[in-house]
This record gives C-alpha cells, structure tokens and sequence, in this order.
C-alpha cells in the first residue's frame, strides 16, 4: 500500500504508507492526488490531514525508483504540491519522526503543520550533489529565516522539531506535541479549530527578508567556496536562498531552483554522490546470505591488544554502550593503552563533542586485563596484534582454547590469510577478518573478510555489528591484502617507478592533491608509518620474488626514516609539527638512485602521474572482481572512498574509470606497457575490462 484515505467525522486523513521511510514514490504521489480530490468532493469534510504510517512521516524521494522511469513520471511531487496549495479546505501536515527532503517540502506546501518532538527535520538532498527541487530552497527560508535555512540547506544537517520550535519568529511548527503517539489526536483537534477559524496561509505568501541580504549572501558564498572546493551544489544551493531573498516574485525563485536542479542533476560530481549513496547500501547486501540469517547474540567484545588499533577498536564499541574486555601482555602496554583512550575522549570532551558524563559512563564500560581468562565470556573476540602470522598463530590458539563455544574470533589483519588463521582454532566457521582502518575509532570503513568456511550467521552478525559502531561494512574474499591493500600495492608500485623515472615525492602527491586526493601517496606513507609498507613489502619479495619494485623505499626505511613519528621520511617534519617540508636529502638520494640504475631522469606530467595511478587501481580492481574477491564494482569505491580517501566527487576508481571511458583506459594501460621500465605484465588490461569493453558495457553494469 503506498498512501490510504479514511475519515474521522469532519475531517480528513490521508496516510502515506510506503514503508520504510513512506517515500514519495509514483503510486504514493498518485494517492496523495486522490485523496485530496476524495477530500474537497466530499461536502462533510472541513479539513484534510496528511501525515505517514510507521516510524516516519516521510523520507522524501522514494531510492528504489531512483533511475528509473517512475521517478520522473507525472504526477511529479510538485503538481502534489500544486494541489495542496490550490485546496478550498484547510490542510494540515501531522508530522512525526522523519520529515526529509521532499518530505519536509510537502510539510511546507500545507496550511498548518503540527509536529511532535524529537522529530528530524533536513533537506539532505546536497549530500547527493542536488538541491532541494520541490521549492525547498525558497519556502524554507520564508518559515525558519534566510540563515538557519540557509545553514540545512548547504549542510544538509538534521534538526529536531523541538529545537526549531526556538527559534525566535519561526512559521514552520504551528503546534509542537509531545510524542507520535497522540499526534494524531492533536492534529485531529487541530485541524478542526482551523477549519472553523477559516483562512489558508500558504508559506510561499510570506515576505523572505534579511537586514543586509547582500552582504550576507557574499559571507555565505565565501563560507561554502572554502568548505566545498570540488562540489558545485552548495554554491548552487546559495544562488537559490539569494532568489528566495531578492526576486520579485514567489515564482521567479521557483524558475531559478529548478534551472539549477536540473543543472546539478547532469553533473558527473552529482553521479559520483547518487552512485556512492546507492553503493554503500548496496554492500550491506550479500548474494547467499540474507537479511532473514539469523544473527548472534553480542552482548560483550573483547579486544586482544591495546595499541593504537586495538584502542581504537574497542572506542567504536565503548561509543556504542557495549562492554568491552581489553587484553594485553604487559602492564605497562595495558597502562599505555588505557591512556590513550582516556585521552582521546578527554580531547573529544574539550571540543565540545562529548559530555564528561559520557565519557565517564565510557570509560566504566572497559575492563582492562592482563589474562585471557578474562575473555572466556565475550560474544566478540577482536585480535588487533602486531601483523605477523606467527603472533596470531599463537592468539588464536589461545582465544580458541579460553573463549566460550559459538564466540565470534575476528582478525583486524589487513593482509594476512584468514583462512589460515582459521585453521589455528578448532572452529574455523567462526573466524572472520574484520579489517578496520586507522585511526579506528574516526575511519568510517570496515572489511569484512569471508573465509572459505565462516558461517553465514557469523557474517550477519558481523554486518549488523559494524552498523551498530557506525562503520561502512564491505565483503571481501581471502587473499593478499583483500580489496583495498591489494589494490594500493600497484599503486605503491607506480608511485614508487615514478620516482625512478624523474619525479619527487612532492611533485607526485601534489598531482593526486590537485585530482582531489587528500594527500598522495608520499604524505601519507609518511603518516601511516612508512615501516608499516616496507616489512609488507619484505614479506611480499620473498612469496613472489617475479614481483618488482623501486627500491627508493627501502633505503630510506633502511636509515630510519619512518614518516611523522621519526621526523624524516619522504619529507622533513619540524618538532611539534605534521606539516611536510620538502627533504633535500631525499631529492639527492633520488639522483643517486637513478645514476645508479643509470636512469636519464624525465619530464613527466601531471595528466601521467595521476593515470599512471589511478589506471592501476582499475587494473588490480578488475582483477579483484575477476577473483571474486569483491562481488561489485561499487564495493570497491566504497572501499576506496571511506578508506583510501579517493575523491568523493569522483565516485571511486571504478567509476572513475567509467566516466573516463574503457577504451581511454585500455589505450592509456597499452601506453603504459610501452614504458621501458615500468611493469609491462602489469600493464596487459585485466581480461574482465576487454570483456566489458567488446560488449559495449562498463563497470556499473555488473554492479
């Protein structure tokens, strides 16, 4: 069912129920338009009350019709809006727990609107590079003021009703009841009380005004300028608030929201946004094992380990007010551990972020121990260990001796075989990687590693777990590294050829920068820890000794120069500071280096530095999805998005790739191959992106 009518004496209810969020799909649209006309027809009605079934009121643009061609097809929410500004009796939105996007913009095309507390209020839709395109941009600003609206417009934050209620002079809650439950009573009352007081405000009636409107508009483009360099709708959002406040007439705003919706729709920053939205819901989904898979009970985690992942690991936990065990061998690392913890909520609490009764209330919920008896009870059991196979051998056997029948082991590797380390324990259906990214209490990823015999359960569980901690969950099958450091290793590689070749550590990261990387390949290998790198690196040459690569790495870690924490790696770092400066001592090395290789250095440009990277990215992705180590093209700029910081505004290298074009991609990759000291094997396009490239189709279409 996607709306229904009914009555209560006098007065009119029409309830959408499309559930989960009642999205304004075709067919609710379609029933919202006959029960208004069911409404004004019938002689008996005073006044009409719209409001939704279940936990929302309404979520906005239904996702599931989302590309398709029911999302375009009349009657669109604007002649839904039209009609109830056009009604003869008064309409009155009862609004509860949800009320979003296109949701919020039918609320402000009624009469009335009483709202329960507790209810969120936005107008997201700039998360997905759009604009609110049903008038939002200009009725908004005419109930709640030019800034506040403003503000949720270019932000797309969530407000509860309660605290929009405040704001002094606001016409956007006419009444504010309790709770959900007697919403409906209250808005029956409501609604009666108006039909007999008479009179249809309508908000786009209402004067929009600001006492220096011009000076606050050019303060608002600077803000937005500074705070979305790469994504035209915030700008574009400003342009319409700007409409709101200067133009003649309620319509003349109504013509530039739509140009510019319309405009922000076609760019490929708003596709890369759609497309990352719809991928992250989509790598919650797994093929065999459905949403029905029963899950286990977890009551109590335990974390073996307290260093700066195992920390950070059980803060995700202690966030989510689940009682978590922590293990160490040592005192004094166990005492380390626990400060730090303690010390980055303290942070948290002086930024404002976190009450002191929080953290109180967080830090009361770790249980610090130096024996694995301790564990013996725990649903969750999450080694963090240094990433040596014979350490986890060693834990594991452990965890599997102590730990109670049906337990969850999980392993944080992030390269290492989990099917191997299943088979240290006597109950390998119950092992699974869980691969967070550092620092792992702030990154949004998690890699859920499948072995070839963890339990279906254990994997829902898992899923449910990482959603409970907030974390972006992605399926990935056993092998080196998984998706995301199996992939970066080609990107290493080329990174590292290209300083063979001519370029410095600056020139290549400041290429990715411009792209839209946070930082490159070199400022973060400095940050990461470049030792981290170089012992993966060790072990790699000795399993396949067939693989190349530059040796400028390893020199420098051979002299200590790890990164941030030792002050010197790829650039030079002052006492006290993270910021990179240029490092002559590497510059000269790399001179020597290529004398060495009797390399004649080269003039590489930017356009080669950036494709050279981002092209091996695709390469090894497309070999990933050939393995199956990744089921969608979308896990893997999911992955790349959340973990790796890739561009949002570019939707990932899979995506990227798309847009770029397979043939430019494959003529680039056989460019590269003809390199005399790159990897020209490397270079042979994957068997998946011909296969794709001669049937006419791209990545999306497997997704």
């Amino acid at each position: 069912m996607s709306a229904h009518y009914a009555k209560d004496n006098d007065i009119a209810i029409i309830t959408m129920d499309n559930p989960p969020v009642n999205g304004l799909s075709y067919a609710t649209r379609l029933k919202l338009l006959e029960g208004l006309s069911l409404a004004l027809d019938d002689a008996e009605v005073k006044a009409i009350v719209i409001t939704g079934a279940g936990k929302a009121f309404s979520g906005g643009a239904d996702i599931k019709e989302f590309g398709t061609p029911w999302a375009s097809k009349e009657p669109h929410l604007l002649n839904v809006i039209a009609a109830i500004e056009q009604s003869s009796k008064p309409v009155i939105a009862a609004v509860h727990t949800v009320a979003m996007g296109g949701g919020l913009e039918l609320a402000l095309a009624c009469h009335f609107r009483i709202f329960s507390r507790a209810c969120d209020v936005a107008l997201p839709e700039v998360n997905l590079g759009l604009l609110p395109g049903a008038g939002g941009t200009q009725r908004l600003p005419r109930v709640l003021g030019a800034e506040v609206a403003l503000n949720m417009i270019v932000t797309g934050v969530s407000i509860k009703s309660q605290d929009l209620a405040q704001i002094p002079g606001q016409k956007l809650i006419d009444k504010l009841v309790d709770s959900a439950e007697e919403l409906k009573a209250q808005a029956l009352e409501f609604a009666r009380t108006k039909a007999q007081e008479g009179g249809l405000p309508l908000v786009r009636n209402l004067p929009c005004k600001h006492p220096n409107a011009d000076a606050y508009i050019q303060f608002a483009r600077n803000m937005v300028k500074g705070m979305a360099k790469n994504l035209p709708a915030p700008g574009k959002c400003v342009d319409c608030v700007a409409a709101a406040l200067k133009s003649r007439t309620f319509d003349e705003g109504m013509h530039i929201e739509r140009e510019n919706f319309v405009y922000l729709m076609s760019t490929p920053e708003s596709r890369a946004l759609r497309h990352l939205f719809f991928s992250q819901r989509a790598a919650s989904k797994i093929a065999d094992v459905p949403e029905s898979t029963p899950k286990r009970l977890v009551q109590q985690v335990a974390v073996v380990g307290a260093g700066t992942m195992g920390g950070g690991i059980a803060m995700n936990y202690l966030n989510a007010g689940v009682p978590v065990t922590i293990l160490e061998m040592q005192q004094e690392a166990l005492d380390r551990g626990l400060a730090t913890i303690q010390k980055n909520y303290v942070a948290q609490v002086k930024k404002g972020k976190l009450k002191e009764s929080d953290l109180q209330k967080r830090m009361q919920l770790l249980k610090p121990t130096l024996s694995y008896d301790d564990l013996q009870n725990a649903d969750l059991v999450i080694e963090a260990v240094f990433e040596e196979m014979d350490i986890k051998q060693k834990v594991f056997e452990k965890l599997d001796a102590v730990v109670k029948p049906g337990a969850i082991l999980a392993s944080n590797t992030s390269t290492l075989d989990v099917n191997k380390i299943a088979s240290f324990t006597k109950r390998p259906q119950d092992v699974v990687g869980m691969h967070f990214f550092s620092p792992a209490n702030v990154m949004k990823l998690l890699e859920v590693v499948r072995g070839s015999q963890t339990a279906k359960d254990v994997l829902s569980t898992v899923m449910a777990s990482a959603k409970q901690i907030k974390k972006t969950a992605v399926v990935a099958g056993v092998c080196d590294g998984f998706i995301g450091n199996r992939m970066i290793e080609q990107y290493s590689r080329q990174a590292g050829f290209l300083l063979d070749e001519g370029c410095t550590p600056s020139q290549v990261d400041k290429a990715l920068e411009r792209f839209g990387f946070a930082m490159g390949p070199f400022r973060m290998g400095d940050l990461a820890g470049n030792d981290i790198g170089w012992a993966i690196r060790k072990r790699r040459v000795q399993e396949r000794p067939f693989m190349r690569y530059s040796t400028t790495a390893d020199k420098l870690c051979e002299l200590g120069r790890f990164g941030q924490k030792t002050k010197a790696g790829w650039y030079d770092y002052m006492e006290g500071s993270r910021n990179a400066t240029p490092s002559q001592w590497v510059e000269d090395m790399l001179v020597q280096h290529r004398a060495q290789l009797g390399i004649k250095p080269r003039k590489i440009s930017d356009d080669e530095i950036v494709h050279r990277l981002l092209f091996a990215l695709v390469n090894e992705g497309a070999r990933i999805l050939e393995d199956k180590i990744a089921s969608k093209a979308s896990d893997i700029d999911v992955v790349y998005v959340t973990g790796y910081g890739f561009p949002i505004h570019r939707g990932g290298p899979m995506l990227y790739a798309d847009q770029y074009g397979l043939y430019n991609v494959v003529r680039a990759m056989q460019k590269f191959a003809k390199n005399p000291y790159d990897d020209a094997q490397f270079w042979q396009p994957a068997k998946l992106i011909l296969e794709l490239l001669d049937a006419g189709k791209n990545f999306n279409n497997i997704n």
